[in-house]
């Protein structure tokens, strides 16, 4: 569990990569060059942690592209205190970006073996979520409802509602959607039944699966 100054100077370059491909939030930034990504990947990676790639983990899943989580990050304009969810624990990547920006995070996981991997691990590494959940991202996480924002780590074929439901008035969902290639669609509250649409463009994701394995 090293983290070497040659480590270091590489998520510096990585930060620089995505500063010139549009990322601008300090905050963000600053979180993506703190946070150790190889630690996060099988060590038969490490080579390519701080590449602007996605790569696989364990359960057919994969670590997200930096410029992608910078990206989705980005659209949530998370404020420390902030209380948000994180659909699709994975890695624990995004969980950790979270964690350094302040928000309070519920991260639900449907792959048992990432789920106790990930839960094991985020806190060997200093990164408290508020709760890993084992469970359907699909119908959200009603108890701890509602949230500043959210966001899905998978490609989802439609818009969930119970996501939707489950965020504040001013609250901002930011999930990929379609089947093969994914939209990245921002949703803002702005009333009880009003949401405000934005989309951003083509990302790839491994599909957001309903129920638990």
């Amino acid at each position: 569990m090293k983290d070497t100054f040659k480590h270091q100077g590489l998520r510096q370059k990585l930060v620089a990569t995505l500063k010139s491909k549009g990322i601008s939030n300090e905050k963000v930034l600053e979180a993506i060059g703190a946070i150790p990504r190889h630690l996060f990947m099988d060590s038969s990676f490490l080579d390519h942690a701080y590449q602007d790639k996605a790569f696989p983990i364990a359960a057919d899943q994969t670590i997200s592209q930096p410029y992608t989580v910078a990206f989705q990050t980005e659209l949530m304009q998370v404020k420390r205190g902030d209380t948000v969810l994180e659909i699709g624990t994975g890695s624990g990547y995004q969980t950790a970006v979270l964690c350094v920006l302040g928000a309070k995070v519920y991260s639900i996981e449907r792959q048992n073996e990432l789920y106790k991997k990930t839960s094991k691990f985020l806190p060997k590494l200093g990164y408290r979520a508020k709760k890993l959940i084992f469970g359907d991202g699909y119908i959200g996480l009603e108890d701890e409802a509602p949230f500043d924002s959210i966001i899905v780590t998978a490609g989802a074929p439609f818009v969930p509602k119970p996501l939707l439901s489950q965020l504040k008035i001013g609250g901002r969902l930011v999930i990929p959607v379609g089947d093969d290639v994914q939209i990245m669609t921002l949703f803002i509250r702005k009333g009880p039944k009003e949401f405000e649409q934005h989309e951003f463009g083509e990302f790839r994701f491994v599909p957001l699966l309903e129920d638990k394995n």
